[in-house]
């Protein structure tokens, strides 16, 4: 039975853990963090990811799941020791900072016993691999030990589901011995006839980052397309549906909205921009990607102002949702925290509320009024802004909400609502890609947005 270290138990080397343990393999998750450490010995999650507390609880009761910040108690034993650790953006010219791989990979050196394959987890720049091999050999020369790539596609939301019927497993190796030990730990897969992609070390390293920097793309696109549609009195979302039934482009990631933030895109994205302008081979397409994303964050701002009569000193503004997406407590790069600040800058007074969210987001956003549901967001407020599409969102009592609201109007900003339905109801509502409607009292009025 192969046995597992996973160094780094933030949200991929957390999951990581407990679905190889869920897969029936022995797991000891290290980190230098105590109090996180003894969090997890406790049984307390330290993230919001639906099923993973269920996961995490259920191997650590069968004696498959172990928590430690020793990491001399996991790696000597250990057959495959996962690098999991942060790779965020190096501050000033956003480089991934492999400061904690490194790290890591030293510690994991002063520690090994028999073979081992040390795997990276994390998302890392071409080469890191062949770098982290150095350094092993290097701090351990009699080390018997080979580096492989196996690079994370886990959806915050739902990352049990995308860790255990994945689309594919990439494996970057080198070593015939290396990849016997990753297809024994994948092979439960097997049943399910999930893909495994085998590669060379840089390949693999790559593919990640090309993989989200599409994903990103395809992100930007479609809330291009939504200005053009909004210029033109077309809808994004039956273009989007028209599109998206093309087998070659897929409906996936097709929803026009604020832009994308979160963990993953934005850092990758600066990270390959990086990579090909050190490799001498710039990608200019996703260097706009990436700047049409940051506009993009005060275009909701002005979208916002607008619907309020151009000036936001002395409004109140409700805010919906500020998690980067639904179904997570994270609030890296959420688009909520350039566009919240802007409005308070701009003179505004922010109520908001999350349904997981707000402890996370208070720490960043200290002056927002956090309040407890929905509509106590909505009360008083010139104006109800919807940023992050929680499904409580989509079935709110609209008539109670515009009864609270000083003045019916709506800025959804994820496009959960039908405008024809929401003049009916007595709402000026603006959305993104689609003709804003007013408030009537039989059929919408269309407006240019």
């Amino acid at each position: 039975m192969v046995k597992v270290a996973v160094i780094g138990v933030g949200y991929v080397g957390l999951v990581s853990g407990a679905c190889f343990a869920e897969f029936g393999f022995q797991v000891t998750c290290v980190d230098k963090d105590a109090d996180k450490i003894a969090a997890l010995e406790r049984g307390e999650i330290p993230i919001y990811e639906p099923g993973l507390e269920n996961v995490v609880s259920k191997n650590r009761a069968a004696g498959r799941l172990n928590f430690t910040t020793d990491i001399a108690k996991a790696v000597p034993d250990a057959d495959a020791v996962f690098i999991a650790v942060g790779t965020p953006s190096r501050r000033g010219d956003g480089h991934a900072d492999l400061t904690y791989v490194y790290a890591a990979a030293e510690d994991i050196a002063k520690n090994l016993s028999g073979y081992t394959v040390i795997v990276t987890k994390s998302t890392v720049p071409v080469g890191t691999a062949a770098e982290v091999k150095k350094i092993i050999a290097a701090t351990n020369p009699s080390a018997d030990f080979d580096v492989c790539s196996n690079p994370e596609f886990l959806r915050e939301g739902s990352a049990i589901e995308d860790f255990m019927r994945p689309d594919r497993v990439v494996i970057g190796s080198e070593s015939e011995r290396a990849t016997n030990i990753m297809r024994a730990l994948y092979r439960p897969l097997n049943l399910i006839d999930v893909p495994i992609a085998l590669m060379d070390l840089p390949s693999a390293e790559l593919t990640k980052y090309a993989a989200n920097a599409f994903l990103a793309m395809k992100i930007s696109f479609i809330n291009q397309i939504s200005d053009l549609c909004e210029a033109t009195n077309a809808n994004v979302q039956d273009i989007a549906r028209g599109i998206g039934l093309d087998g070659r482009i897929g409906r996936k990631f097709l929803h026009a909205g604020a832009g994308y933030g979160g963990s993953c895109f934005p850092k990758d994205t600066r990270a390959l921009i990086q990579i090909g302008r050190d490799a001498g081979s710039p990608v200019g397409l996703i260097e706009e990607v990436d700047r049409y994303n940051e506009e993009r964050k005060d275009q909701m701002v002005e979208r916002i102002k607008s619907a309020v009569g151009g000036d936001l000193k002395g409004k109140t503004i409700g805010v919906l949702g500020v998690t980067f997406k639904p179904n997570t407590d994270d609030m890296r790069e959420a688009p909520s925290l350039h566009i919240i600040s802007a409005l308070k800058i701009a003179g505004a007074e922010v109520q908001a509320y999350d349904p997981v969210g707000m402890t996370e987001a208070n720490k960043l956003m200290p002056y927002v009024n956090w309040c407890e549901t929905s509509y106590a967001a909505a009360a008083d407020a010139d104006v109800l802004v919807l940023i992050t599409e929680w499904n409580e969102f989509r079935a709110m009592d609209l008539k109670r909400v515009k009864s609270v609201l000083r003045a019916p109007v709506i800025v959804d900003l994820r496009n959960v609502y039908k405008p024809a339905e929401m003049a009916a109801a007595g709402f000026d509502y603006y959305s993104i890609g689609r003709a804003a409607v007013r408030a009537a009292s039989s059929a919408a009025q269309k407006v240019a947005a």
